[in-house]
């Protein structure tokens, strides 16, 4: 009876959890603040990729540096269209 329960306490976790976080930044990074969370994701993701052969994920952690390169892309279109069209304008009269 002392081996019961032992092998399921002492399970390690097979998650690379940087390749997560590094994922879910790139994700939301699409969406708002991509010009911080894209960084993030880029950093996460390769630390993930250098973790992966112990951990797993490797797939994740190239997604996560794909999607922070496609946040800094975005944002920078986003930024020429901006300075194209004259920046930002909060006056509203006429």
């Amino acid at each position: 009876m002392s081996g019961y329960g032992t092998s399921a306490s002492r399970r390690e976790s097979r998650t690379n959890g940087l390749a997560v976080a590094g994922l879910v930044c790139g994700i939301v990074g699409l969406l708002i603040f991509n010009v911080v969370l894209g960084p993030l994701a880029i950093v996460f993701g390769a630390v993930g990729l250098k973790q992966a052969a112990v951990k797993g994920g490797r797939g994740m952690a190239k997604s996560a540096v794909i999607l922070g390169i496609a946040d800094l892309v975005i944002f920078g279109i986003l930024l020429a269209v901006a300075a194209s069209n004259g920046g930002f304008s909060w006056y509203v009269g006429s």
